[in-house]
């Protein structure tokens, strides 16, 4: 499958029309460019960046992850990742939260997500120091899992909105193992980015982050397209709190799961949101990592965010 054929992409079990799904556009050659990158992000609300990360660097840190789960039966020993529809995580290691958040710090998977190189890039687009964040959101998916569409912004912007989310495939990710998708040029509804001033998911939890329609029906009642990628080990995805995005189904015939992470970074500047950030973050509700889908058992079903 070349990078460009998307031709596998499902929504809710079903494949994507192809006047409704496109390329995301690859910056990776203007990466010494900074004021073109940032004059990107601002145009299409996001940059993708192929082989912007040490590949090498990329595949050790999903073996890391994997090794966890193969100890917790629920990872096929030296299948690159094949789901064995099992799971002894909650017999083995009991608090879920403290499982993932080992998980999470893997000296591997965090060279990659607050190392130097991605912190160089935010920095570059950023026109300033940054820092990240050091609640991470690790996902491993499985068939037939996907998430809702939502934008970022009810989640980290308590303090500001001057807040990047950078998302990055731990491992090559095809179409059809439920990648990254942006709603093109949703930055620019502003009739559902206005709507998001003020809006905290923990202090109005009467609404909704997720945007109540799926991929496919969205991007047709607004006249626009679905952006994703066949990913390879090293891409990158950078973006800020205003854009459409989720991910695909998960269909893979394989069964290898689909291993990501999302890590956000900030100017060093402005202030911080302590639910984020030190060694032990309490994450968006303070139930600290067991708040997160990462945490349960592969056999569990996800919730939308």
């Amino acid at each position: 499958m070349s990078n460009d054929d998307l031709t596998r992409a499902r929504v809710k079990g079903a494949d994507v029309p192809p006047e409704l799904i496109a390329p995301l556009s690859d910056s990776s050659s203007r990466l010494g460019d900074a004021a073109e990158l940032r004059r990107r992000l601002a145009q299409d609300g996001y940059l993708f960046l192929r082989g912007a990360l040490d590949a090498e660097a990329v595949r050790a840190a999903r073996a890391e992850v994997l090794t966890r789960l193969e100890a917790v039966d629920e990872i096929e020993p030296g299948s690159d990742g094949c789901f064995t529809g099992r799971s002894r995580r909650d017999e083995l290691e009991g608090d879920r939260g403290r499982f993932w958040k080992s998980v999470s710090d893997g000296p591997r998977v965090r060279r990659i997500t607050n190392g130097a190189m991605l912190g160089q890039i935010v920095e570059s687009v950023a026109g300033e120091p940054v820092r990240a964040m050091d609640y991470l959101f690790l996902r491993v998916g499985v068939q037939g899992r996907a998430t809702g569409l939502h934008f970022d912004y009810p989640f980290f912007t308590r303090g500001h909105d001057q807040v990047w989310t950078a998302w990055i495939p731990l491992g090559d990710c095809p179409v059809e193992r439920g990648p990254f998708v942006v709603v093109e040029n949703s930055h620019r509804f502003g009739d559902l980015t206005g709507a998001l001033a003020g809006f905290d998911v923990v202090r109005n939890p009467e609404r909704k982050a997720d945007l109540g329609a799926d991929a496919i029906s969205f991007a047709r009642a607004r006249g626009t397209r679905l952006l994703s990628a066949n990913f390879s080990a090293g891409d990158l995805c950078l973006f800020g709190m205003y854009l459409g995005h989720g991910s695909l189904d998960h269909h893979d015939p394989t069964g290898r799961v689909r291993v990501s992470c999302d890590i956000r970074w900030q100017p060093a500047r402005l202030p911080i949101d302590e639910r984020y950030f030190g060694p032990e973050p309490t994450g968006t509700t303070g139930a600290g990592y067991g708040e997160l889908n990462g945490a349960k058992p592969l056999t569990v079903e996800w919730h939308v965010r």
